[in-house]
């Protein structure tokens, strides 16, 4: 199984929390809002992306890289939460 098959509910709700804050940055331009709050909006959903592609990779390297048993080869624990801590900084 997947490791996006098991948190496919916690991904789906977050893909449905950018979808809202999307469709309220469509509504928002048909209204014809300040760009203050219009770029505000597009910066919620930039960072809610950002965290959805952090925790996939997360699990990508939680999953694939570290996993001695699937992966012989894998990284080191420590190596593969020092890689996890880039992502997530990188991601912010």
């Amino acid at each position: 199984m997947s490791h996006t098959i098991r948190e496919k509910k916690k991904l789906l709700a977050r893909v449905r929390r950018i979808r809202g804050q999307v469709e309220a940055i469509e509504r928002a331009l048909d209204e014809e809002a300040g760009c203050e709050r219009v770029m505000h909006m597009i910066a919620g959903v930039r960072g809610g992306v950002a965290g959805l592609m952090a925790e996939v990779v997360e699990d990508h390297i939680r999953t694939h890289l570290v996993d001695p048993k699937k992966n012989p080869g894998a990284l080191d624990t420590e190596a593969a939460e020092q890689l996890i801590e880039v992502v997530h900084t990188y991601m912010k």
